[in-house]
């Protein structure tokens, strides 16, 4: 298509060049007025002496000379002025607009590169909780200036591009890419998406992308692709195009060319080889095998085996042979990466036939049994046994069996639905904080905020936080409540009921001076590098710190002290926004 638009507009050159040429000569044919010959004539040699008495003749040409390379020079800096406005577009990368969180295009302006990549390199070895991605996608995938001190343009974009690619979240890549057209660093980030994409059998979706992005790529993997896609979308012609234009490129792949040949319709068969390169070639090989058949093992990488799962060619677990020891341990691999459901394991541990003996002595049997033939009879032992104490014991033995392969996802869903047949006043204190751990967490994403106005960080004034309430309104219910709680000498003041006044101070709420001493302020131990951060409006830094502080914590969990910090930082910011997403998961009672 580029190729034909690129005609069309030297025919149409050529056309306006024959247009002005004639025209010219039309003129040129005209009749003269030989009545105004001499006095044009006169009027240029005065012209002309006029000049050559202002300017010496040396000086003349190098006046002439002068006006040439100035006009160059005008030009030159004309494209040096659009090629800075270009640059100008493609100086921020992002998602969100600063506004949705409070933040500023310029956070990043006084960040010190150094610091940003060794920061970065520490939270990558972290398994951060999903409290903490949520603050770090903000941070990253917010538009902004780049920092300037010691990291490049390039490598900043990198560390956006790592984190959207670490995440797996290929909906934001996919807006990422096409709002942020024009940088080279994309085309990892395209090859990810429309690779993930076909991995579950969604091809219209990877050409989809394709098509929006509109790059010109310089890449031989996102190219074929493309041709693909033109022939999947019945475009032969212009995949033939794109095919000869890569082929004259010096474009080499025996593998895609015979098949790019049975698709366009120049043979009739292809040579059956099932290629593994890459997932693009696995997915032709299968469209174009017609008796396809591939038997994955522990080498088969993960994307293939989500193809596989995706295109429903794995195999039927019930007709797995339960003596094929190292096919079992493959499938419990598959289903710890998603590709078989929780369902079809734990039916095939069902399978498992184990004596009187075992069932009975399990905490002892287990141990000279392979590893998955030991969780399929700790398995078995939870769903005969009705005493809660050992059915817990059993149920926390399998979650440490998983564990010990490194396949924990592998026992998630199943986990959650053995603890809710357990009732929690049934609970014995030894399991209390391991069924809170694993349950409960699951079950909080539901619950709803309850309004208590008996306590400071449960009353109504959460609703200052998730809505816009006048600061007038505010002020009397605040100073209200602590004029009640004032004269209810055995109430205590937690950090959350000082996190959340200390908040709206913040924010500009008065609080009457009658109430200055009613509660101790926490004393503030908040890190050296964070506070001189805050004191730099770093405000980039201070945010990466602080998900590096979160880690591998819920809110939830964190201890009251460091939250303190936290709020008091994002006070100190004016991040109002981002604050009052913390607090409303912080600070309410939940039902």
């Amino acid at each position: 298509m580029k190729i034909l638009k690129l005609l069309n507009k030297v025919n149409l050159s050529i056309i306006l060049i024959f247009f002005f040429t004639f025209v010219f000569k039309s003129s040129s044919n005209e009749p003269v007025d030989i009545w105004n010959v001499d006095t044009k004539k006169e009027a240029e040699e005065t012209k002309i002496i006029i000049n050559e008495s202002s300017v010496p003749d040396d000086d003349l040409e190098e006046s002439i000379y002068e006006k040439q390379i100035n006009s160059q020079n005008q030009n030159i800096l004309e494209i040096e002025q659009d090629e800075t406005l270009i640059s100008k577009k493609i100086k921020i990368a992002g998602l969100y607009d600063p506004s949705e969180n409070d933040l500023n295009i310029n956070m990043w302006s006084n960040s010190d590169g150094n610091q940003i990549l060794d920061i970065n390199n520490r939270i990558k070895n972290l398994k951060l909780s999903q409290d903490s991605k949520e603050i770090l996608n903000t941070l990253f995938l917010t538009n902004s200036y780049f920092p300037k001190k010691n990291i490049t343009e390039e490598e900043f974009v990198k560390l956006k591009i790592d984190l959207l690619i670490r995440n797996k979240e290929t909906k934001l890549i996919e807006d990422y890419v096409i709002k942020n057209k024009g940088f080279k660093e994309n085309v990892e980030l395209i090859k990810f998406a429309v690779n993930e994409n076909l991995s579950k059998a969604k091809l219209e979706k990877s050409c989809d992308l394709l098509s929006k992005v509109e790059e010109n790529f310089n890449d031989n993997y996102l190219t074929k692709f493309i041709i693909y896609c033109l022939i999947s979308n019945n475009k032969k012609e212009e995949a033939q195009l794109q095919f000869d234009l890569k082929k004259e490129q010096g474009f080499k792949d025996k593998f895609f060319e015979n098949i790019f040949n049975y698709l366009i319709g120049y043979s009739d068969k292809t040579d059956n080889k099932i290629s593994e390169k890459s997932i693009l070639d696995f997915h032709l090989s299968h469209r174009t095998i017609s008796n396809f058949e591939f038997e994955p093992n522990e080498s088969t990488s993960k994307i293939i085996w989500a193809y596989l799962s995706s295109s429903n060619l794995l195999d039927d677990i019930a007709s797995v042979d339960l003596e094929d020891k190292n096919k079992i341990a493959i499938i419990e691999k598959a289903t710890h990466e998603g590709n078989y459901r929780e369902k079809d394991l734990f039916d095939l541990y069902k399978r498992f036939q184990f004596n009187i003996n075992q069932l009975l002595t399990i905490k002892q049997s287990y141990k000279l049994l392979e590893n998955s033939e030991a969780r399929a009879l700790v398995y078995q032992g939870i769903l005969i046994t009705n005493e809660v104490n050992y059915k817990l014991e059993l149920i926390k033995l399998l979650k440490d069996l998983f564990l010990k392969d490194d396949i924990t996802n592998a026992f998630k869903l199943e986990l959650v639905r053995l603890l809710k047949e357990v009732k929690e006043d049934d609970i014995p204190s030894n399991y209390l904080s391991f069924y809170n751990n694993f349950l409960n967490e699951e079950q909080n994403n539901f619950k709803k905020i309850k309004i208590n106005n008996k306590i400071i960080h449960q009353s109504k004034l959460l609703n200052y936080f998730r809505s816009d309430i006048p600061k007038k309104n505010v002020e009397k219910d605040l100073n209200d409540l602590l004029r009640k709680i004032k004269k209810n000498k055995n109430y205590f003041f937690s950090t959350k009921d000082i996190i959340l006044i200390e908040s709206l101070k913040s924010d500009g709420i008065k609080v009457s001076k009658k109430y200055d001493n009613l509660y101790e302020k926490e004393t503030l131990n908040m890190p050296e590098d964070i506070q001189k951060l805050i004191n730099n409006n770093d405000v980039g830094m201070v945010l990466l710190r602080l998900v590096e502080v979160i880690g591998q914590d819920n809110l939830n969990d964190i201890g009251s002290e460091t939250l303190y910090f936290i709020i008091s930082a994002l006070n100190q910011l004016n991040i109002d926004k981002l604050r009052n997403k913390i607090l409303l998961k912080v600070l309410p009672l939940k039902v």
